[in-house]
C-alpha cells in the first residue's frame, strides 16, 4: 500500500483585517498518497491558494495538524520550515522565478546550495535533472535565451533537483500558449514517481482533467475529492 506523503486533519486558516475575521479554510480532512497526481481546483477565493502556500510550510494553520511525508510540520519553527521546504517540497511557478543573470545548471543548483551540497556533487545533480526535463543541450544558457517552455523545465529541473516527497505546482501552465503547455503537462506524466506525490492548483479544466484526482475547494472545504470526470468546468468555475 502507498504511504501518505501528505496528511491534514482539521485545518483551519484564519486572517484577521482589524474587526474583520476571513476563514479561507474550514476543517480541511485531506490525505494524498505517494505516487499520486492531484489538481486542486476551485473558484476564485475558495482557499486553492490558501491550501497550497500551507502544503508547502509557506504559512502555518490557525488549527489542525499538518504531517508531511511523516513528520508533523504544523507548529515547526520558521528555521525548521525553511529545512523541510527545502529538502521535502519542490516548487515549480506559473512565474518561473529563475535567476535573470544565472545559466541553466546554476538555476538548478539553488535548492542544493542551500543544502550546503558539495559543489562537485551539485553540478553533477543539475546536470543530471535538466537532462531529465531534455535541456541537456541547454545547459549553459540563460533564461533570456530560453523559450517560456524551456525556462519553465528548468524550474521543474530545479523542482526535482533535491529528490523531494512533494512536488507542487502552482498553474504551471499559465504563462505558455496551449502547445507549449500540452508539452509540459506530458513532461509531468513522464516525471511522475511512486515515491513522489504531484499536486497541482490550476484554473485549467484540461490540466485538471490530466490529473488522476481531483480535490475541488469552495468557501474554505473540500466540495468534491474523487477521480474527474466529464467536464470539470463547473466546479472550477462555479
Amino acid at each position: 500500500m502507498p504511504r501518505p506523503c501528505v496528511e491534514l486533519d482539521g485545518i483551519e486558516k484564519l486572517y484577521r483585517f482589524g474587526e474583520d475575521t476571513v476563514r479561507a479554510l474550514d476543517g480541511v480532512d485531506l490525505s494524498i498518497f505517494d505516487g499520486e497526481h492531484v489538481a486542486i481546483v476551485g473558484p476564485s477565493g475558495s482557499g486553492k491558494s490558501t491550501l497550497l502556500h500551507l502544503l508547502g510550510c509557506l504559512d502555518s494553520p490557525t488549527a489542525g495538524a499538518y504531517r508531511l511525508d511523516g513528520e508533523d510540520v504544523s507548529e515547526l519553527s520558521e528555521s525548521r520550515l525553511a529545512e523541510v521546504r527545502n529538502r521535502k517540497i519542490g516548487f515549480v511557478f506559473q512565474g518561473f522565478h529563475l535567476l535573470q543573470r544565472a545559466t541553466a545548471i546554476r538555476n538548478v543548483e539553488l535548492p542544493l546550495v542551500y543544502a550546503g551540497t558539495p559543489t562537485t556533487e551539485r553540478g553533477d545533480r543539475a546536470v543530471a535533472a535538466l537532462k531529465r526535463v531534455g535541456l541537456g543541450d541547454r545547459l549553459t544558457h540563460r533564461p533570456d535565451q530560453l523559450s517560456g517552455g524551456q525556462r519553465q523545465r528548468v524550474a521543474i529541473a530545479r523542482a526535482l533537483v533535491t529528490e523531494p516527497a512533494l512536488l507542487l505546482a502552482d498553474e504551471p501552465t499559465g504563462n505558455l500558449d496551449t502547445q507549449t503547455g500540452a508539452e509540459i503537462l506530458d513532461l509531468f506524466d513522464e516525471l511522475r514517481s511512486p515515491e513522489r506525490a504531484l499536486v497541482m492548483v490550476t484554473h485549467d479544466s484540461a490540466l485538471a482533467r490530466r490529473a488522476l484526482r481531483l480535490v475541488a475547494l469552495r468557501d474554505g472545504r473540500i466540495e468534491y475529492d474523487g477521480v474527474p470526470s466529464g467536464s470539470p468546468e463547473e466546479l472550477l468555475h462555479a
